[in-house]
């Protein structure tokens, strides 16, 4: 099965937010840290309702935090 289209900028936004831990955004979130790696890896697109929640945790909007890469 291909990868969902969509790209995210999560990893970096960790690392210029004071190199949070997966372990940390998926506290804030309510997710587990083995989800936050599957997002940010692109191998799982999050809920629509997780994507504001990770948007949120960096003060970003949901466009600079996810892009859709499909048709």
């Amino acid at each position: 099965m291909a990868n969902p289209p969509i790209a995210n900028q999560i990893r970096t936004l960790r690392f210029m937010a004071g190199e949070m831990t997966q372990a940390d955004l998926g506290d804030r979130v309510g997710v587990t840290r083995q989800t936050i790696a599957a997002i940010e890896q692109g191998k799982y697109s999050p809920t629509l309702e997780t994507a504001f929640r990770i948007a949120r945790a960096f003060d970003k909007p949901l466009e600079e935090v996810f892009q859709w890469e499909g048709d």
